[in-house]
């Protein structure tokens, strides 16, 4: 065998070589998070990460911005500040986030849901969808709601008050009949503190003119997509405000609980 010859033939080996490995399916899906709901609780509202920082992790999620300053929602790429009247207005990339939590959405499941359905109704449904209660999970629900009860804490000022007192004075908004975008995260009952567990869920409406935090709703009819999502990214703050943070000292489940529904 000629030299020419013997390379030909080890070339020829390394692609059937190749051929034989299993197809690249890429990297997992994960979840890029920026500080704990931990910290917010005991005050930590200022922001640290851009929102163009913000969105080189992700398409999809949701959050705060600086000072408590409008509930945050990531949607198709765009992130959406929801302001405290329950008006919406796309975010400038240099605003900046002191929690907030995102991921690259590719939907692995999604169903119909007919209604009226009640939160917990929905919830149900949308759990027959999750691969496992142990695992985060991205979840998008579109559709038409009968009504919907929404929340957006205001602008806080120093000295900053625990996020229990914060949302002691939110600012709650009712929509009716009204199309539009739930979004947000399944997170299992472990991660409780550093996020929140169960489901915590952001809307905007169809027109990306009204939103808020999601304290209740009826859904009259939608589709619902989700994506179990393994890995978790944790970055937490450097800042002396956040080095400095005390945990909470009633428990932290309670309070999420409080905090969440209102």
């Amino acid at each position: 065998m000629t030299p020419t010859e013997a390379a030909a033939d080890r070339l020829h080996r390394f692609v059937s070589a190749l051929r034989r490995l299993p197809p690249f399916r890429g990297a997992p899906p994960a979840l890029y998070q920026t500080s704990t709901i931990a910290a917010l609780l005991a005050g930590v509202y200022d922001g640290d990460l851009t929102v163009a920082g913000l969105l080189r992790h992700g398409d999809f999620g949701l959050g705060t911005f600086d000072a408590l300053d409008g509930e945050m929602l990531v949607l198709d790429g765009t992130c959406y500040r929801l302001r405290a009247d329950g008006s919406v207005e796309e975010a400038g990339g240099e605003e900046l986030t002191p929690f907030a939590a995102v991921t690259r959405f590719r939907p692995e499941r999604r169903a119909r849901l007919s209604g009226p359905l009640t939160r917990a109704e929905t919830e149900e449904a949308v759990g027959g969808l999750l691969t496992s209660p142990n695992m985060v999970h991205a979840v998008r629900i579109d559709g038409r709601f009968t009504e919907l009860r929404t929340r957006t804490v205001a602008r806080q000022h120093r000295p900053y008050p625990p996020l229990a007192e914060a949302t002691a004075g939110q600012v709650e908004n009712t929509f009716s009949e009204v199309p539009g975008t739930l979004a947000g995260f399944f997170t299992p009952y472990y991660e409780q503190g550093v996020s929140v567990a169960g489901y915590h869920l952001h809307f905007v409406d169809r027109s990306r003119t009204r939103g808020g935090h999601s304290l209740d709703f009826t859904l009259a009819d939608g589709r619902v997509t989700v994506e179990a999502i393994p890995e978790l990214r944790l970055r937490l703050p450097t800042t002396e405000e956040f080095l400095r943070a005390r945990t909470p000292s009633t428990p932290v489940d309670e309070q999420i609980r409080r905090i969440e529904n209102g």
